[in-house]
């Protein structure tokens, strides 16, 4: 995909979030909020912050427990992780699945953004080897897709929190920023 194709579809696809938020019945806005609701605050796309990585999958699948912000927990396979080069620094990023036979990868990330210019708890990639793959078994990991949990929102809904494994101590410029609500 070039360059061009790939901005022009990562705005679509915000823009298409926005109209979400704004009026649908099942939006992580409250009603009472809607109104003053605008658009969701996203940092610039970046092409340095889209990779084609390998998965190195684990040979063990360990179970992990996620606390979530309500108190309860839930279990997780640590699947396997991505090795990459930010600030020419190496990261790695655990992905995680709920069963062993789903098809999306779950990579919840801390950086060093959180809490000032994003949501402090962190923020989220799904992957999906339909949409997520290139076609040589690659997966597109596109920090300009990172995404807010609807916690961030609204009390109304639990998130998981992002396990210290995934914390990074660089700044990932990319992907959604701070509810503009509560800025």
């Amino acid at each position: 995909m070039k360059n061009h194709e790939w901005e022009k579809l990562l705005k679509m696809e915000r823009e298409q979030k926005n109209t979400f938020f704004s009026v649908h019945p099942q939006s992580p806005i409250p009603l009472e909020e809607r109104e003053k609701f605008k658009v969701l605050d996203y940092y610039p796309p970046n092409l340095d912050y889209r990779f084609e990585l390998k998965l190195h999958e684990h040979s063990e699948k360990k179970r992990i427990k996620m606390s979530y912000t309500r108190g309860e927990e839930k279990e997780f396979l640590r699947w396997g992780e991505f090795r990459f080069e930010i600030g020419g620094e190496e990261q790695v990023l655990q992905a995680y699945k709920s069963s062993p036979d789903e098809d999306r990868l779950f990579v919840p990330f801390r950086d060093a953004t959180s809490g000032t210019e994003t949501y402090g708890a962190g923020r989220y990639l799904d992957l999906e080897s339909t949409r997520d793959c290139t076609t040589d078994g690659k997966w597109i990991l596109d920090f300009n897709k990172a995404y807010n949990p609807w916690c961030a929102y609204s009390e109304n809904y639990t998130c998981p929190f992002v396990p210290p494994e995934n914390w990074l101590k660089v700044p990932i410029h990319a992907g959604e920023k701070k509810n503009p609500l509560k800025k």
